[in-house]
């Protein structure tokens, strides 16, 4: 059983989408940013042309979340034991928070090659114009 959630909320300065989605105890979220507060056809118009778009992410473990009420009580509880030990956020924005790390990670790696390249570079420069001083030219 696959479960999609779809959360419009206001993320000052945009309207920001959050798709959930929940499937055999995986766990894994997007986010889609639009400018001004989208309509109900807007969202289905988005939906339809750019979910295969979506960039989730990595798959977590995850339990699907009951459907039946609780005790108000017991929610209350829940929530604070939740909060106490995998700190503030909703699931979904702390998939999106590791994902972001993930990337910010590997762009990190891809500049270190970058700049370790361009040094390297510069170093055979300048032992190239070394030799070519050492001959006279």
């Amino acid at each position: 059983m696959v479960r999609i959630v779809f959360t419009v909320f206001f993320e000052d300065p945009f309207w920001v989408g959050v798709w959930e989605r929940e499937w055999e105890t995986r766990y894994s979220a997007a986010k889609a940013t639009f400018g001004a507060q989208p309509s109900d056809a807007e969202v289905l118009m988005f939906v339809l042309a750019h979910y295969r778009e979506l960039a989730f992410s990595k798959p977590e473990a995850g339990a699907f979340r009951p459907l039946a009420e609780k005790n108000p009580k017991r929610l209350q509880r829940e929530a604070a034991r939740a909060v106490s030990t995998s700190g503030v956020g909703t699931k979904a924005q702390q998939a999106l928070k590791s994902q972001y790390e993930a990337g910010k990670q590997a762009q990190k790696e891809t500049s270190r090659e970058q700049r370790l390249a361009e040094e390297e570079r510069k170093f055979l420069l300048r032992q190239e114009k070394k030799k070519a001083k050492h001959r006279g030219h």
